[in-house]
């Protein structure tokens, strides 16, 4: 439904957390952030109030946020995205620099954790996906 590679827009997922929350269906503006497993969730939930609140909840972070944090939060918890837009960038990288980028990428993740941008599951994921390109 929604490219996960393109950088997301703060307004356009205020817009959605908006919608999911006064519609009778929740969710939009997880699968446009790329969460899909987070969209089924709200999807599945939607006949309660529960996902409701939360996307209203949603809303006004992404309203509080800045486009900088926002986008760091939002966009570079891909794992290409910590060393360049282009995959095949990351794994020429890779290839001729493997520890060093992935010790850079591993502190970079340690640092949004740190600062509670990303959760303990999340910072582990994306850790073991590093360490399995190795």
């Amino acid at each position: 439904m929604f490219d996960s590679t393109t950088p997301k827009n703060r307004q356009i997922a205020i817009v959605l957390a908006f919608a999911s929350m006064a519609t009778p269906i929740a969710g939009f503006h997880k699968f446009y952030l790329g969460q899909p497993g987070w969209g089924l969730v709200y999807l599945l939930l939607s006949w309660t109030p529960i996902p409701h609140i939360a996307a209203a909840i949603e809303a006004v972070w992404y309203l509080t946020q800045d486009d900088t944090h926002f986008g760091t939060n939002s966009n570079s918890l891909l794992p290409d995205r910590a060393i360049g837009q282009s995959p095949h960038l990351a794994n020429a990288l890779l290839r001729t620099h493997p520890v060093a980028t992935i010790s850079e990428s591993i502190r970079e993740l340690d640092k949004l954790r740190a600062d509670g941008l990303i959760s303990e599951y999340e910072f582990e994921q994306k850790r073991r996906q590093w360490l399995d390109r190795a």
